[in-house]
C-alpha cells in the first residue's frame, strides 16, 4: 500500500496545527482528530509492510538447519498478526460517520416482566457504565426512575468520549432476559424485556426548533420516595406540538438546568426521528443492523440458564453472561462494527 498521500496530508495538517491561528480556527478539533487518524493509518501500514518483509525473510530460512526452528516460530507469529493489522487498517480507511464522535444519549426502559424487567434494566445500565469506564469514556446520569425492588423503570444517561456513539449505536432495540427470578419459588424461567434507545447528542446547530412549536410547563418536583422533595417549581415538561413528543425533567434542583437537559433530550429525539425517516430509503441489510426505529424490535437475548448471549441481527453467540453484565461486551460491539464495515464494503 502506498502511504505517500497519507503522509503528505499529515504534513499539511501538522503545518496548520503549528500555526498561531490554528487555535482560533473552527477546524482545529477536526484537523487534530484527522491527524491522529492519519498517524494511526501510517503506523499500521508500516507494521503490515514490516510483517510481510519479516515473513518473507523467515520463509527463506526454513531449510536452514540452525535457524529453521526459529524461522517457523516467526512465520506463525507473522501469519497470526497480519490479519489483525490488515483488518485494523481496513477499518481506519473507511470514512467515519461524523456522528460517531458525538456523545451517546442512552435511554433504558423496563418492558414486560414487572420487577424482573426493572432489575434487568438496572443491570443493563450498569453494563454500559462499566463498559464506558473500561474504555475511558465519561458517564453522566441525566434522569432515573427507580422502583421499590431496587431496579429501574427508566434511566437516561449520556456517554461521551472518543467514538462514543460509534461504539454504542447498535445497542438500540429490545433486550430480552431469560432466567429464574429471585422472587420465583417454583424455579420457573421467566422472560422479561428492557428497551434501549441510543441517540447521538444533537447540538443546537444540528436541528433548529421553532420556539412556537413548544409548550413548556413548570411544576413542582415530586422527589424520590419522599426524599429530597423540591419545594420550588423546578420540574420542567416540554411538549413538541407538531410531533407530540414530551420530555419531562425533574432531577435537578434548578429549573434552568432541568430545562436545558429536557431541551437536549428533545432535540436528540427529534433528530433521531428525522434519521428514522431517512432510513426508510436505506438498504434492507443496513436496516437489519441499525434497526428500523421500531422500539419493539428484539435484538439480543441473555439466556442465563444456558449462559448464552445471542445477538439476533448477526446470529452471534457467546457465553459468560456475568462478565458481560460487568461491562465485558467488546466482542459484541466488535462483531457489530465489523458487520457494518462489511455492508459498506
Amino acid at each position: 500500500m502506498d502511504i505517500k498521500n497519507f503522509t503528505d496530508e499529515l504534513k499539511e495538517i501538522e503545518v496548520f496545527l503549528a500555526s498561531p491561528e490554528a487555535y482560533s480556527s473552527p477546524d482545529f478539533a477536526a484537523k487534530g482528530k484527522r491527524a491522529a487518524t492519519l498517524r494511526e493509518i501510517i503506523e499500521t501500514a508500516e507494521k503490515i509492510e514490516q510483517s510481510k518483509k519479516g515473513l518473507a525473510e523467515a520463509e527463506t530460512l526454513l531449510s536452514d538447519p540452525e535457524l529453521g526452528e526459529i524461522a517457523r516460530e516467526d512465520i506463525e507469529r507473522y501469519k497470526a498478526e497480519l490479519p489483525t493489522l490488515e483488518s485494523k487498517l481496513e477499518g481506519l480507511l473507511i470514512p467515519r460517520n461524523p456522528e460517531d464522535d458525538k456523545p451517546a444519549i442512552i435511554e433504558i426502559r423496563a418492558g414486560a416482566g414487572g420487577d424482573e424487567a426493572s432489575l434487568f434494566a438496572g443491570e443493563l445500565y450498569r453494563m454500559y457504565t462499566k463498559y464506558a469506564e473500561g474504555h475511558g469514556l465519561k458517564v453522566e446520569l441525566i434522569s432515573q426512575n427507580e422502583n421499590e425492588a431496587g431496579g429501574m423503570k427508566e434511566v437516561i444517561f449520556k456517554i461521551s468520549g472518543d467514538n462514543a456513539y460509534g461504539l454504542l449505536k447498535f445497542e438500540g432495540g429490545v433486550h430480552r432476559v431469560q432466567r429464574v427470578p429471585v422472587t420465583e419459588s417454583q424455579g420457573r424461567i421467566h422472560t422479561s424485556t428492557a428497551t434501549v434507545a441510543v441517540l447521538p447528542e444533537a447540538a443546537e446547530e444540528d436541528l433548529e426548533i421553532n420556539p412556537e412549536d413548544l409548550r413548556i410547563d413548570i411544576y413542582r418536583s415530586g422527589g424520590h420516595g419522599g426524599q429530597g422533595v423540591n419545594t420550588t417549581d423546578s420540574a420542567v415538561r416540554i411538549t413538541h406540538l407538531p410531533t407530540g413528543l414530551v420530555v419531562a425533567m425533574q432531577d435537578e434542583r434548578s429549573q434552568q438546568q432541568n430545562r436545558v437537559k429536557a431541551m437536549n433530550i428533545l432535540r436528540s429525539r427529534l433528530l433521531e426521528r428525522k434519521k428514522e425517516e431517512d432510513m426508510k430509503n436505506a438498504s434492507e441489510a443496513r436496516k437489519s443492523l441499525i434497526g428500523t426505529g421500531d422500539r419493539s424490535e428484539k435484538i439480543r437475548t441473555y439466556n442465563f440458564p444456558q449462559d448464552r448471549i445471542t445477538d439476533h441481527r448477526i446470529h452471534y453467540n457467546r457465553s459468560n453472561i456475568p462478565a458481560a453484565m460487568d461491562g465485558d461486551i467488546d466482542d459484541l460491539i466488535s462483531e457489530l462494527v465489523k458487520h457494518e464495515r462489511s455492508l459498506q464494503g
